[in-house]
């Protein structure tokens, strides 16, 4: 769980004349992440495709142009079928021709239908404008212009044109003006005059009839608009009609041939000479027999598999098992060991060989990694991927988000209404997309709800209000209140304090959990100088100033509360104050002064050996007191969430003091409770208790401000959640990059095996 799957890397290497059954084998199984060859073996050169691959590459190119025509997708799948090669041209090429038409046909609509609605509207001024439009053009002696702009500055300009002798215009924002030029003036006299003027000119459409008003020009392009959005109607019928009768076959049809594609390319990825290749390749290790017997069942001897390098997790790249292989055949002695003109056993001495002698590596190629988590586990690996892949030689940290990301998260709302809509938010989104990543942040959401839930009983919230504390655990249970509570109110801020306690603490566990990886990583990459150095004067470092922090030698410069909140016996430093109550009575009050002496020698340690390690790291000796206190926003966000609950349901219900507590108003209204502990209790009225407005505007409110705090939980809560997890804790060890592993092969959703 914690390390990726163990991977080995294979060789195939066999005659050419068998290489289309190996792959053919290969691909069936579906586990070869194939390593590509780049060159670099004497006599060797890439594989070329298998025949048919170009007409395979141009049918499937044919096929999901179809599909994206018609818009099929998966879910429009029937049965699974078989899909026969000569069937498949002639039907694709009769579905080919019958869709383009439609599709001609369909653009041809779309293209008339953009026309028309073009011409509405440029027609759509004249309407106001109010003018026949056959009025509007036409004329030999008279110039016209119609459009917008500034009709003072329009008027005087055509006033100043000397070409001009008389002018009327019409209008108002769109205005006509008819204008009578000079006996010599031009035929641009009346554009020419206005070029200076504010005015944006607009063409008048063509009309054939004598009189035809803009209106009735509009309403006639209307019915050729409704007539070409019917046949719009009709054409995206026929398709959709088309669509569910050919889906089935072109799903099957891609799957057929992506499937081909993949087989008559397989040989670019091999070494090959004239009569032998070399594949080679990751696979795990686990299923090493299982490859190594099909390739076998399919070609008999004809094929040789071989384990050439079993993947350790150290990041020194070494391995635990590299298998020799003999000299070339250059260097192998005497043909006379080879049966004359036995080609194809001489190719296949070649083609283990690398020409120097050693091992068969085409590239020292990274292998690939398949995080090895559980099904309840998996889900928080796009968490981990939205960072990176783990790489292959360092550990996993998943398993730990599972553990921590959720109960953070929780935590920090903790409400049990929220919870259960976290819950549902999570549910909709795993089963109701079909994207990996879209299942997987719905079963994070649903991780989270829980935990939210879980909290917000143990708070005794439900949207803020104290209503499972009382009638659940005061009700059924019989304690006083809650187990816990968040320190929102006056009376409880040793809560809040013990909870700023809390979250030191569980940085130290948090940080201490990356440091051990980071240590564990060290002493595997390059041994324990390195690790004690680079990581374990951290641990010590770390661990030693917060023992110091938590003695008593520190009070007097710590907050005193760090010795409170867990005392409950009084004999804490400054256990004298006013709020100097233990939230977890657990009788402890701070580690004795000699326990501080050796958290401080452990801290001056740890720094010696960060010098000794990494000299120019040791100014930053001091994140580990910074490390830890961050975590305490774990803290100040449950208060500030609580805070906005709490002033939503203010606004709604009102709120009373009454000892140093706040108290909704649910059953009684503000004079009830002014009469029983004066009015200076009253925090707020509330809207609920006004008028039927006032009411209106508190539901809107109340829903509203629920919805808001739910969506700023993901925004506080789960991004500082994300930062503690990413930042603090990952880069103690965790640098990404690893490569995902993609097995030559495809699993058949569409067709079935011939």
């Amino acid at each position: 769980m914690l390390r990726p799957e163990r991977m080995s890397k294979v060789s195939v290497t066999g005659s050419k004349a068998y290489m289309e059954s190996v792959v053919e084998a290969v691909h069936e199984l579906n586990l070869l992440h194939v390593t590509e060859y780049g060159g670099g073996w004497e006599g060797f050169v890439q594989g070329n495709p298998q025949s048919g691959a170009e007409d395979a590459a141009e049918k499937l190119v044919t096929v999901r142009s179809l599909k994206s025509m018609l818009g099929v997708e998966g879910d429009d799948a029937g049965p699974t079928r078989v899909v026969d090669d000569d069937e498949l041209t002639a039907e694709l090429e009769e579905l080919r021709e019958e869709v383009n038409a439609i599709d001609d046909r369909r653009d041809e609509i779309r293209s008339q239908l953009r026309s028309v609605e073009e011409r509405i509207e440029a027609v759509e001024p004249f309407a106001e404008l109010g003018i026949d439009l056959d009025l509007l053009q036409g004329y030999d002696s008279v110039q016209v212009a119609v459009g917008e702009g500034d009709r003072d500055t329009v008027e005087r300009a055509v006033l100043d044109a000397p070409a001009l002798t008389e002018y009327q215009l019409f209008g108002d924002d769109v205005f006509a003006v008819f204008a009578r030029p000079d006996r010599d003036a031009d035929e641009s006299a009346l554009s020419d005059a206005l070029v200076g003027a504010e005015f944006a000119a607009i063409e008048v459409p063509d009309v054939e009839d004598d009189s035809v008003s803009p209106e009735a020009y509009v309403a006639e392009l209307e019915r050729e608009r409704e007539s070409l959005e019917s046949d719009l109607e009709s054409v995206e019928s026929e398709l959709d009609t088309l669509r569910s009768d050919a889906a089935g076959f072109l799903l099957a049809a891609e799957e057929k041939l992506a499937i081909e594609v993949q087989k008559t390319e397989a040989p670019l990825s091999y070494a090959t000479t004239r009569n032998a290749f070399v594949a080679e390749g990751w696979i795990p290790t686990d299923s090493y027999t299982e490859f190594k017997s099909a390739v076998q069942d399919a070609v008999g001897g004809h094929a040789e598999v071989e384990e050439i390098e079993r993947a350790s997790f150290g990041a020194d790249g070494e391995v635990q098992v590299r298998e020799d292989v003999p000299p070339s055949v250059e260097d192998a002695g005497p043909d006379e060991e080879l049966e004359a003109g036995d080609e194809d056993e001489r190719e296949s001495k070649r083609a283990v060989a690398d020409g120097s002698g050693g091992s068969v590596v085409m590239r020292d190629d990274d292998p690939p990694v398949v995080q090895d988590n559980s099904g309840i586990v998996s889900p928080f690996e796009v968490l981990v991927q939205a960072v990176g892949r783990p790489n292959y030689r360092e550990f996993d940290p998943t398993v730990v988000l599972f553990l921590t990301f959720p109960a953070f998260f929780g935590f920090m709302i903790g409400d049990l209404g929220y919870g259960i809509l976290y819950g549902l938010i999570g549910y909709y989104l795993y089963s109701n997309f079909d994207s990996q990543a879209f299942k997987s942040m719905g079963g994070v959401t649903i991780a989270a709800g829980i935990f939210t839930a879980i909290f917000g009983v143990l708070y005794g919230e439900f949207f803020g209000l104290h209503v499972i504390s009382t009638y659940f655990w005061e009700g059924v249970v019989g304690l006083s209140s809650a187990p816990i509570h968040k320190g929102l109110q006056p009376a409880d801020i040793y809560w809040a304090q013990a909870w700023l306690v809390v979250s030191a603490l569980v940085a130290l566990v948090h940080l201490n959990v990356g440091y051990v990886f980071g240590f564990l990583e060290e002493l595997e990459f390059h041994g324990p100088k390195a690790a004690i150095t680079e990581k374990g004067s951290w641990l010590l470092g770390m661990n030693g100033l917060w023992l110091l922090v938590f003695s008593r030698l520190a009070a007097g410069t710590a907050p005193s509360f760090i010795y409170t909140v867990f005392d409950g016996t009084g004999a804490a430093p400054e256990a004298t104050g006013e709020y100097a109550k233990a939230a977890f009575a657990l009788g402890f009050n701070g580690f004795p002064p000699v326990v501080g002496y050796v958290g401080l020698a452990m801290f001056l340690v740890g720094a010696l050996l960060l010098l000794l390690g990494a000299p120019a790291e040791l100014l930053e000796i001091f994140d580990v007191l910074v490390n830890v206190l961050s975590y305490t926003r774990i803290a100040a966000v449950l208060l500030a969430k609580a805070g906005m609950a709490f002033v939503v349901n203010l606004l709604f219900f009102g709120v009373y003091e009454h000892h140093g507590e706040y108290h909704y108003m649910l059953s009684h209204g503000p004079e009830y409770y002014a009469a029983e502990y004066g009015a200076e209790a009253i925090l707020f009225p509330g809207l609920a208790h006004g008028g039927v407005a006032a009411l209106v505007g508190g539901l809107l409110i109340l829903v509203i401000g629920h919805v808001l705090v739910l969506a700023l939980g993901v925004t506080s809560a789960g991004l500082q959640a994300v930062r503690l997890e990413y930042y603090e804790f990952f880069s103690k060890f965790f640098d990404g990059g690893g490569t995902e592993y993609e097995p030559f092969g495809r699993v058949r959703r569409f067709t079935a095996d011939e």
